[in-house]
Formats: structure tokens, C-alpha cells, sequence
């Protein structure tokens, strides 16, 4: 099973980005997938995080909400990740994680998630 995500880069701030995951190994359209990050001396943080496909099954951090949006296509096996209104503050590496347990909903821990993907490293200039 392999999480491969790319998209990140450099950007100015006020810009936008579009982060993908693609899952290979294994499908993971019945369970939640998301999206966390780690800035260099912080722990990884909870970004977004959706169960199926469906909008009103979106979580989001109260940091991106109304600025990130998450989606999947199950067809794909991908989750990506819209960021728009770009901060400084949003510089981090990315990852995308997937669970293969409905039990815990749509956690925002990250040890609750069963795959990662290596990361992709986002710059926001000021």
C-alpha cells in the first residue's frame, strides 16, 4: 500500500495550491482520509479530513476553515487538497494519511491513521 502526494511549491502569500494523493495497494473509498501538517519544530497538526465522498462529510482545523477544501474521487483512489488564500503561517510539509477502520469516524489524530504519505513540502512567502 503506497500514499504517494505531490503538489506542493512555492508561493507568495494570498496564492493558491492544489495538493493530490494517490493511493495504490489497496482502495480506501469506504474509509476517512486526510490531510495533516509539520512545521519544522512543531508537532504534525490536523489539517482536513473527509469520510466518502460527500461534502457534508468535511472536517476541517479552525485555521484553514474557509480557505482549504478537501475532496476525493473514489473512482481514483485520490484525496486532494484546494488551499486558497495562502498564509505564511501555512508553511509546512504535507502529508496525506488514510484509515482502514470506520470505527473511530473521522479522527483528528494523526496515530489513528494507518497509511502516510511521504509529504510534500508547501512555502508560503510574505
Amino acid at each position: 500500500v503506497q500514499l504517494q502526494a505531490s503538489g506542493g511549491g512555492l508561493v507568495q502569500a494570498g496564492g493558491s495550491l492544489r495538493l493530490s494523493c494517490a493511493a495504490s495497494g489497496r482502495s480506501f473509498s469506504t474509509y476517512p482520509m486526510g490531510w495533516f501538517r509539520q512545521a519544522p519544530g512543531k508537532e504534525r497538526e490536523f489539517v482536513a479530513a473527509m469520510w466518502w465522498s460527500g461534502s457534508s462529510n468535511t472536517y476541517y482545523a479552525d485555521s484553514v476553515k474557509g480557505r482549504f477544501t478537501i475532496s476525493r474521487d473514489n473512482a481514483k483512489n485520490t484525496v486532494s487538497l484546494q488551499m486558497n488564500s495562502l498564509k505564511p503561517e501555512d508553511t509546512a510539509v504535507y502529508y496525506c494519511a488514510a484509515k482502514t477502520s470506520v470505527l473511530e469516524g473521522v479522527p483528528r489524530e494523526s496515530g489513528r491513521y494507518d497509511y502516510w504519505g511521504q509529504g510534500t513540502q508547501v512555502t508560503v512567502s510574505s
